[in-house]
């Protein structure tokens, strides 16, 4: 995906124009017609993770500029995003309980790279020979013994 459209998105998001489809955590997500797009009927508009992820997006794009890359042409080759420790905390419960009061952290790993020039296919266009098994063979060779 361009990271103008990634940015586009991604503003879409915040904005409920756009759904982020949910395809593999998808339990208790409510449906929404805007998941039609993807293919899917479960969707939501993520606004914490779109906003942390617009700032990354244009962290990275500030830092291609400084490396001198062509910023109009990026494309977001890869993210992932890991699971970080967690952190600890305590809240304070009625009659003297403590119970953990955990944090989801999380790494989110970004790969821009600049667009490659697309090359047109020639108009000459070399034709491999197909590999057929042994049973397709034998079946060839008995379709032309049979018309000669």
């Amino acid at each position: 995906m361009k990271l103008q459209r990634a940015l586009t998105f991604l503003d879409n998001v915040t904005t409920k124009t756009e759904a982020v489809p949910m395809r593999r955590y998808a339990g208790s997500t409510g449906r929404c017609a805007q998941g039609k797009q993807w293919g899917v009927s479960k969707a939501r508009w993520p606004q914490k993770s779109a906003k942390f992820l617009i700032d990354l997006l244009k962290n990275a794009e500030a830092n291609a500029d400084t490396k001198g890359l062509d910023t109009g042409n990026l494309i977001v080759k890869h993210i992932q995003v890991n699971q970080a420790p967690k952190g600890r905390r305590r809240t304070y419960r009625a009659h003297g309980r403590i119970n953990p009061y955990m944090t989801n952290p999380c790494h989110i790993e970004l790969i821009l790279t600049e667009g490659e020039e697309v090359v047109q296919k020639g108009p000459h266009v070399v034709k491999r020979e197909q590999h057929l098994s042994s049973r397709q063979r034998g079946a060839q060779i008995r379709a032309a013994l049979t018309e000669a």
